[in-house]
């Protein structure tokens, strides 16, 4: 039976490490592991943390096109991986209550100063499509 965007949304939350993919501006491809502190959207919307002086956050001012892995074991021996690769847009966002709504005592390690911290950028990714490897399940949404 097909997955729907909340079943795979609840694999992706399980699944704390993303690598998220930016256009550089010389027109490759940069990934680099990005946590989403569980904090992933029935529709397909998955949050981060950065800087707005990282290369990321740059990058995604330049274009937001933008693309997640993830990979994850079920835990269970002999139990196949999963995994899923999104696609889609990402917005940077810079308003204080949107920190503190997505912000979790983990980042604390991250960003000294929390929600406070200068130069605090939350990011918004929203998939357009998401493709998912379940062991033999397989499948595509467009949320």
């Amino acid at each position: 039976m097909p997955k729907t965007m909340q079943d795979v949304a609840e694999i992706m939350r399980d699944i704390d490490f993303t690598m998220l993919s930016t256009k550089t501006a010389d027109g490759g491809i940069a990934a680099r592991p990005m946590s989403n502190n569980r904090d992933v959207d029935y529709d397909g919307d998955s949050w981060f943390f950065a800087l707005d002086t990282t290369d990321t956050a740059r990058e995604i001012a330049a274009d937001p096109n933008v693309g997640l892995t993830l990979h994850g074991n079920k835990g269970l021996l002999g139990k196949p991986p999963v995994f899923v690769a999104a696609e889609g847009k990402a917005e940077l966002i810079r308003d204080r209550a949107a920190f503190e709504a997505h912000w979790v005592k983990d980042l604390d390690r991250w960003f000294e100063q929390g929600v406070d911290t200068p130069g605090l950028v939350l990011i918004k990714v929203h998939a357009d499509r998401v493709h998912y490897w379940d062991g033999e399940d397989q499948g595509e949404i467009r949320p």
